[in-house]
């Protein structure tokens, strides 16, 4: 992928863990090993441990009617934290990275809701019954972060508990993070999480290891079977999606975090494998990005044991 930007875009990072072991590691001229790296939609999946950690301390269920007061005596009542993780939730929802006039995302992170996320994906009215229809939300997304820092007791405008959150979690795995918040005082879970290739590669070992590190358990018992239990393939890219995580249908136990511009940590417990790529590549040659990965992974041999 380095030598070939016609067919690839800039890659500008790229992990691999086989076996325990950093067995492949490369970079563009302009970064290294340290280099912060924005993680885009990656960061979702990163969301998705941070709502299994409060799920193992008792503070949420995910079958549960999500916590919006602003839905209690709507039609929305009826949307769950399971809704929102699968991206199921039924809100009206247009994720187009290009056509501003129409593109929610873009009037969330950077037009009228710029300034508080979650309101403005929450105000977004149901046009089909939860459960019912996926649709790809990056404002689902600022919806659970918003509802993680309400359970921890955060004020509105602050985040000093999430942030001590996502302190434990990365600093159990050992991660130079730089995750951004709103001036809401949200968690933007949804695209921004700053890190090197190496820290994003820890992030997936600790799904590869079902949510330990070391003797630790971070996330509960059966979590990372729930992330990758698969609802739906998406037509446009031949992923299907969990919750939070997309996965690789040919990989029944892979789990895959993807974002904007070819970011991709791909998780494959049967073949004890984590591949991390980083880069700049347009919406045209992602498809590119993605089936070179399947083919990398393809070569790693399968022990045909989930680790």
């Amino acid at each position: 992928q380095f030598s070939d930007e016609a067919r690839y875009g800039i890659s500008l990072a790229m992990v691999v863990i086989h076996g325990g072991r950093v067995v492949a590691e490369r970079y563009n001229q302009t970064v290294g090993p340290t280099t912060k790296l924005i993680s885009w939609s990656m960061a979702k999946s990163i969301t998705d441990s941070l709502v299994g950690m409060c799920v193992g301390m008792g503070l949420l269920s995910v079958e549960n009617p999500a916590p919006i007061s602003a839905w209690r005596n709507d039609e929305r009542s009826s949307i769950t934290l399971q809704h929102l993780l699968e991206m199921r939730s039924g809100l009206r929802w247009v994720e187009d990275y290009v056509d501003g006039e129409v593109s929610d995302v873009i009037a969330m992170l950077f037009g009228v809701g710029k300034d508080d996320h979650a309101r403005y994906a929450i105000e977004c009215p149901l046009q089909s019954e939860p459960g019912s229809t996926w649709v790809y939300s990056s404002g689902t997304t600022n919806v659970v972060t918003r509802i993680l820092g309400d359970v921890l007791g955060d004020e509105p405008g602050s985040h000093d508990n999430m942030t001590g959150l996502l302190g434990r979690l990365f600093g159990t795995l050992g991660m130079d993070t730089e995750p951004r918040f709103d001036a809401a005082g949200t968690f933007v879970g949804s695209s921004y999480v700053y890190a090197s290739a190496r820290d994003f590669a820890r992030f997936g070992y600790l799904y590869l290891r079902d949510g330990v590190w070391g003797d630790e358990r971070v996330l509960p018992e059966g979590w990372v079977a729930h992330a990758r239990r698969q609802h739906v393939i998406d037509p446009d890219s031949d992923l299907g999606y969990g919750s939070h995580w997309w996965t690789l249908p040919e990989e029944p136990d892979a789990l895959v975090a993807s974002g904007y511009e070819g970011q991709h940590i791909i998780v494959c417990p049967s073949r004890d494998l984590v591949v991390v790529r980083l880069g700049k590549t347009n919406a045209e040659l992602r498809p590119n990005v993605l089936a070179s990965l399947r083919r990398l992974i393809a070569a790693f041999p399968a022990t045909g044991v989930r680790v």
